[in-house]
């Protein structure tokens, strides 16, 4: 089965009992400070899951784009990537564990759908402690679809728990669906450390909320969660051992092989897949309208395009590729994701564009490299370039450090890889925790005081199309509960003037006591009502609009403020660049 047809009949069959399907959120999160890309299925429901109204009704399901870097040293092995796909399917206070389970099953086994036979499959469920009892009830109900007890583990929390992601919050137990991709027969016990059973499937049972006193209390709307991975299960389908050796990425190794001037090789090397994968990555973080730059996911965006480019020098491909394999993944995968065709053309300068800088900044680093060489006086016997300015290198001019190593040797020096290693790991922890937070939601917490600047979004992001132009359209933004930082499409600085008309025209706003209200309508209606919102795949065909007064009317979802007059002064604090064609305002509200 193709990843193609997995979608299609995921969809389907939740369909066909009683979901409905929901678009894929963009990578970049709506008003969520915590997190730089969406990085599960669940991350944009999480305003639904603690229970504001969905549009759509209390039975979700969809295909979810998601990024995740915290891993990224380990792309290239057979299993690790940046960017996949999530199939999920959501409860919403409505069905719960019995249901969950008996659709899993149902799914996976039954002859219309993947037709897994039972023997391959495995199951956790959780053990229980001293917060919360062994989940009896997820036990009871794999027993009773046939599943031998040998095959079912109990795992304590670490192994069988989500959440909850802040301090408080809902969480609770899950069960996760293991499959067997050793020889036959599969073992009849199941031993959850033997990595030949692959995890597919993980349903999330939230029926707890973790108090501020570190008690699990029962939530008053239980919710189910759930996530499959497409290129894993695609993988497993197929018999394969590794996602990479699935058509999702025979159409890039092919125009790789195409560029190198190579036959289809017997065997993929890491590099080849560390190329195919965040050319992939890449293509689809700029479909979702971020450029190469040096902050957050443009930091990251750059990072694994020139990571790409480096791993290419490695296969002597050195000359301009990365337009060529973003126009595979483009027409690859333009049906399903049309933002990708919207952007083509921007995609494609972009990566040019990087491309031509990355040349250049390895000609600086060159030059930056010669100095370190020049500075070592000639009579020195051991000559060593120490791990710090290694680093810098990397760090400063993307220089890699093979190359470090290799010219190094040419000029009779060595490289301090302890030392480099060491900065390395810093930096490595450093961006993890700023790429992979451990998510909290929507927004910071859904307080009071989050919620008038959440408002206060909606009110700048009119003011600055007033006073810059109809092209302004929000590109992200990160709101806690002591300030508010906005992204949004200006080719240009802004003037001091431009910014104090801004916040002029907001705090005149605030001041005239607008009422905040909150419809629900049609992609359609929403249009033809001047609604702000990114139109197209990314809403369902019902969404809600926040009206503040006769002055904005936003698609948006999470909490607001009830009225203007609640926000206190707007002051704004920064405006800056964020990466090309993006700017940033830093903003609070005083009371």
């Amino acid at each position: 089965m193709k990843a193609k047809e997995l979608r299609a009949k995921y969809i389907e069959f939740f369909k066909e009992n009683g979901h409905a399907e929901i678009k894929s959120a963009p990578l970049i999160p709506d008003n969520d400070p915590t997190v730089l890309f969406t990085t599960a299925g669940m991350h944009p429901l999480v305003p639904y899951l603690l229970g504001e109204k969905h549009p759509l009704g209390t039975r979700l399901t969809d295909y979810q784009k998601c990024i995740r870097t915290g891993d990224i040293e380990e792309v290239g092995d057979p299993v690790h990537l940046t960017f996949f796909e999530m199939l999920g399917n959501w409860s919403l206070g409505d069905y719960f564990k019995v249901e969950s389970i008996g659709y899993s099953f149902d799914f996976l086994t039954n002859e219309r759908w993947l037709n897994i036979p039972l023997d391959r499959l495995a199951f956790t469920v959780f053990a229980g402690d001293e917060d919360a009892p062994f989940d009896e009830e997820a036990f009871n109900e794999w027993r009773k679809h046939g599943v031998s007890e040998k095959r079912i583990a109990k795992l304590p929390k670490k192994d069988n728990w989500w959440g909850p992601a802040g301090e408080t919050g809902p969480c609770g137990p899950d069960t996760e669906i293991f499959y067997w991709t050793g020889p036959q027969p599969t073992p009849e016990v199941f031993d959850p450390s033997d990595k030949r059973w692959v995890e597919i499937w993980n349903n999330v049972f939230m029926q707890y909320f973790k108090n501020a006193e570190g008690k699990f209390e029962p939530l008053k709307q239980q919710n189910v969660d759930t996530g499959m991975g497409v290129e894993r299960v695609t993988a497993i389908l197929q018999g394969k051992a590794s996602c990479y050796d699935t058509e999702i990425f025979a159409p890039l190794f092919a125009k790789l092989d195409e560029l190198r001037g190579i036959e289809t090789p017997a065997e993929r090397t890491r590099s080849e897949r560390i190329i195919v994968e965040h050319m992939r990555a890449a293509t689809f973080i700029m479909g979702d309208g971020v450029t190469p730059g040096k902050v957050d996911q443009a930091y990251v965006l750059r990072r694994i395009i020139r990571r790409a480019i480096r791993e290419a020098m490695k296969l002597e491909l050195n000359k301009s590729f990365t337009v060529a394999m973003a126009q595979v993944v483009i027409d690859n995968y333009k049906d399903v994701y049309s933002e990708l065709a919207i952007n083509e053309k921007i995609i494609l300068e972009e990566f040019e564009r990087e491309e031509r800088q990355f040349a250049s900044a390895l000609d600086r680093g060159t030059r930056e490299f010669e100095k370190l060489i020049a500075r070592v006086p000639a009579h020195i016997e051991r000559k060593v370039i120490s791990g710090k300015n290694a680093f810098n290198l990397y760090e400063t001019y993307g220089f890699p450090i093979e190359l470090t190593v290799e010219m190094a040797a040419e000029k009779g020096f060595t490289v301090d890889m302890e030392g480099y290693q060491k900065a390395f790991e810093k930096h490595q922890e450093l961006s993890r925790q700023g790429a992979e937070q451990k998510f909290k939601g929507g927004l910071a917490d859904h307080s009071d005081e989050t919620a008038r600047l959440h408002t206060a979004t909606h009110m700048l992001h009119k003011a600055l199309r007033i006073v810059l132009g109809d092209h302004v359209a929000q590109k992200g933004s990160n709101i806690t509960a002591e300030r508010l930082r906005f992204d949004f499409s200006h080719p240009d600085k802004m003037t001091p003037e431009q910014i104090a008309e801004v916040q002029k025209i907001v705090n005149e706003q605030i001041q005239r006591e607008l009422p905040v209200i909150c419809e629900e309508m049609t992609v359609d209606e929403a249009r033809a009502a001047g609604a702000i919102g990114l139109f197209g795949d990314k809403y369902g065909e019902r969404v809600k609009v926040y009206s503040i007064g006769d002055y904005s009317k936003e698609i948006c979802g999470g909490p607001h403020a009830q009225n203007s007059k609640d926000l206190g002064e707007f002051i704004i604090q920064k405006e800056e660049s964020s990466s090309r064609g993006v700017r940033r305002i830093k903003a609070i509200i005083k009371h």
